[in-house]
């Protein structure tokens, strides 16, 4: 790994872009053969949203990079996909119940991971429903066959294999142990690392379990990602 001044505090670029998630030694999760993403919580219809039906949706593309909780930082990636913002005007927000104050938002994937983020990070102009990095169709490792991205935030906020959006009026509560807390925004600028303790106390807990991580992560490769 590389330190680099432009990146956040605490950061250190690496080569490539490894697999990480929730899985680490299993496999991606398979493809379904017609993936849906599913919105629920404070709407009065629940509506599921087809893969096919977001490629249609207005496309952008956001050149970023990406960083990891534990430390380390793949730089100028190139993902392409659907804003969330788009997504939340055209399909989410004509759903909902009638003077519903939208706060947070769930995001769940097909691998099990979820992630909380305020209605405000969500909205943010370069957070995407990315189906494609680099010029190619997202692979198993990368969170096929759509993940969120959110490039302001830590990456455990952009869960891959996106399948499930839920809009709350109120943050959920979380049971979550008090070693790794996950900080309710996760905002790489300001280091917001953990839940309880700051981001600089915890770096050198965090950078040991990257070599770890990256091993298992490694044996669960999808075949042929």
């Amino acid at each position: 790994m590389q330190n680099d001044s432009r990146l956040p505090p605490g950061q250190r670029r690496v080569d490539g872009f490894p697999r990480f998630g929730s899985h680490l030694s299993r496999p991606a999760p398979a493809v379904p053969a017609d993936p849906i993403i599913e919105m629920r919580g404070a709407m009065a219809e629940v509506v599921d949203l087809p893969l096919a039906t977001l490629s249609t949706l207005p496309r952008r593309e956001v050149a970023t990079d990406f960083h990891c909780v534990a430390g380390w930082s793949s730089t100028n990636l190139r993902w392409e996909g659907v804003s969330f913002a788009t997504v939340y005007r055209a399909v989410i927000e004509p759903a909902l119940r009638p003077g519903t104050s939208v706060t947070h938002v769930v995001c769940r994937g097909l691998d099990g991971w979820e992630s909380v983020m305020t209605i405000e990070d969500a909205l943010a102009d370069d957070v995407l429903i990315a189906e494609n990095l680099n010029g190619y169709p997202l692979d198993g490792d990368h969170g096929a066959p759509a993940r969120l991205v959110s490039p302001r935030q830590y990456g455990y906020v952009s869960v891959k294999h996106l399948s499930r959006i839920e809009v709350l009026t109120a943050a959920p509560k979380r049971s979550e142990g008090p070693l790794f807390r996950t900080h309710p925004r996760g905002r790489v600028w300001e280091e917001e690392r953990h839940g309880l303790l700051p981001g600089r106390v915890v770096r050198p807990v965090y950078r040991t379990l990257i070599a770890p991580i990256r091993f298992l992560s490694s044996r669960g490769v999808h075949a042929g990602a």
